[in-house]
């Protein structure tokens, strides 16, 4: 059976159910996985529709079986895809890129339970907490529950019979204070157990009940006249409240709330999620993510939604996100915020992507610079929609004193770096007078007349100096008069005269890039090299000038022999001094004369 045949087949026999859906390529290796509430109608869309996503063509072609499971609601084949993407690893689906184990903080089960740092949380009865993608953080709620509460270190087997028989003897541990030595019986496993459940309030991050519990120990110990122990009572409610200072981030009226969100930037996901009891962070974990060939951010959001109902067990019953994701999970509100302090969550969220991203672009530039750059460009292509990628970039640029000595540069960057063998000079031919649009119409149409006439590559961006003016000049000569399609961008000033903002389109208007972006800083680097090196000729130009109105008014002189006096001399008041001697050492005897002569004349004028 041929495999077109082979394919048909199978399409007539999905059920119109929700379910799992593998794909399979000639070696029998799974090369995707995807969910439906459909599964006819989704897996026959793949070989049905004309698609301009060339990844997504080539693994279509790629296919030759068609696999899938039948669950019973969608949200069964939601979490059903999560499991089955992270256990075949397909080529083009979403897969999370740091494979890192993050730690979590375990509760052991065990008679007086330990707290132990974890980097797995099997599944043996213990309480996990976490993970902490921040380990200072864990180690900083640890210190503080250290400081509280004495809780045992050891690793001893404490049994009931182990305890009751004295097997033990108290160790350093309960000679400096830290532990009251349960392991010999002089703390009860009843009062053990009381420390643990407020630890565990703790690190589900309700430290009001804690703190309310303390308080009311602390009022009894003075009514007892306990002084001592009302004293040392104090100092732990004290911690408690300074440690709940720094962690309130909004209302404490918000009890349990899941956050998440995602950003995309060319064919990298990140995503960020937090956990919210009490107006505290409690959790907090970014990942990064490479997306698969159908993946958009509401897809990315679903992913991530079922990798953490996968590692946590369970998510809040409210989660906040930036919108809606494409399935719905029982007992679970997705809420999308638009003020209060619910959107002052999310946006907390989104800076921690944001801050994740620019560490991992600076990782990034220090390991392996080619792609930190292929992503700059690849941010520019995606915020400015070209359709290639814009690595051959071309800027121009006048410099002109009052309408004398115009010139014009042209510099290229070529993969984010300057191409100085490319870059070009030009002396304005046209125009006269400060004309900069006339210059720059000049200047434009002679850099691109050549390279069609030398069939040489073509840029595939041009950036201009000046805004809108500027842009409908080089567009007006590219478009209208030479007949190329190459996308023209401006960059404007503010009225300190620093670039601020990006013109793109026709009519322009803004691009909402900030200037602190790295795409943007590109582009700032680009003009600032233009300026440089346009004012470096024109400031060449200007001493040829000044030099053509001084010594090569001298009967004799040219400008190769001007030039040689300057190289000698360094400045015409060192010529102007020289002796008849000391210019013959660079010229004709009758010529040195002819030259002082000419001097001698000009102060006597």
């Amino acid at each position: 059976m041929k495999k077109n045949d082979k394919i048909k087949q199978k399409l007539s026999l999905l059920p119109h159910s929700p379910g799992v859906y593998q794909f399979f390529n000639s070696e029998n290796k799974i090369i995707y996985v995807g969910k439906a509430k459909d599964l006819r109608n989704r897996v026959s869309s793949y070989f049905s529709r004309i698609s301009d996503n060339a990844k997504l063509e080539v693994m279509v072609a790629k296919i030759v079986d068609i696999k899938y499971i039948v669950v019973a609601t969608e949200a069964d084949a939601f979490l059903l895809e999560n499991v089955l993407i992270k256990k075949y690893l397909p080529k083009y689906n979403i897969l999370l890129r740091d494979d890192k184990t993050y730690p979590w903080i375990c509760v052991k089960k065990e008679n007086f339970p330990r707290l132990l740092v974890v980097r797995k949380t099997p599944k043996d009865g213990s309480k996990y907490f976490g993970p902490y993608s921040y380990v200072s953080t864990m180690r900083f709620l640890l210190d503080m529950i250290k400081r509280l509460y004495t809780l045992r270190t050891c690793n001893l087997s404490l049994s009931q019979s182990a305890v009751a028989r004295k097997k033990y003897k108290p160790c350093l541990e309960y000679h400096i204070g830290n532990c009251k030595a349960p392991c010999t019986g002089k703390q009860t496993e009843a009062e053990y157990n009381l420390q643990i459940e407020q630890v565990l309030l703790i690190l589900n991050g309700n430290t009001q009940h804690v703190m309310q519990y303390i308080q009311d120990e602390m009022n009894r110990a003075v009514k007892e006249y306990r002084f001592e122990d009302a004293q040392s009572l104090k100092e732990k409610y004290n911690k408690l409240e300074t440690y709940q200072s720094k962690s309130v981030v909004v209302n404490s009226d918000i009890q349990a709330v899941d956050v998440i969100t995602v950003l995309i930037e060319g064919e990298i996901g990140f995503a960020n999620f937090m956990r919210i009891v009490k107006g505290i962070i409690v959790q907090s974990q970014t990942f990064e993510l490479n997306l698969g060939v159908e993946d958009t951010k509401v897809s990315l959001l679903s992913y991530v939604i079922a990798e953490m109902l996968d590692r946590l067990g369970e998510l809040s019953s409210e989660i906040i996100v930036p919108f809606l994701p494409d399935q719905e999970i029982s007992n679970h509100l997705f809420t999308v915020p638009h003020r209060g302090d619910k959107l002052t969550l999310l946006k907390l969220s989104f800076r921690n992507l944001k801050t994740y991203q620019f560490d991992r672009l600076k990782q990034m530039k220090i390991v392996d610079p080619d792609k930190y750059t292929n992503n700059i460009l690849l941010k520019l292509q995606n915020e400015l929609k070209l359709d290639v990628l814009p690595r051959h970039i071309e800027c121009f640029d006048n410099s002109n004193i009052q309408g004398t000595n115009s010139v014009a540069s042209c510099v290229v960057f070529k993969n984010g770096k300057p191409s100085k063998k490319d870059y070009r000079k030009y002396n304005i031919k046209t125009v006269v007078g400060a004309d900069d649009y006339a210059s720059m119409h000049e200047v434009v149409l002679r850099r691109y007349s050549r390279l069609i006439n030398e069939n040489a590559e073509l840029p595939d961006l041009i950036i201009t100096d000046g805004g809108r003016g500027q842009m409908e000049i080089v567009r007006k000569v590219v478009e209208d008069e030479l007949g190329l399609k190459i996308p023209v961008a401006g960059l404007a000033k503010n009225k300190r005269h620093k670039t601020n903002e990006l013109l793109f389109g026709f009519p322009p208007a803004r691009v909402g890039i900030k200037p602190t972006e790295p795409h943007f800083r590109l582009l700032v680097a680009i003009q600032d090299e233009v300026h440089r090196f346009a004012i470096e000729f024109h400031r060449k130009k200007r001493s040829k000038a000044m030099i053509n109105t001084k010594l090569t008014d001298i009967q004799g002189v040219g400008e190769k022999t001007a030039q040689k006096l300057l190289l000698k001399f360094n400045a015409l008041s060192k010529i102007k001094a020289a002796t008849v001697d000391e210019l013959c050492e660079v010229v004709g005897e009758r010529l040195a004369k002819n030259i002082l002569e000419f001097f001698e004349n000009k102060k006597l004028d």
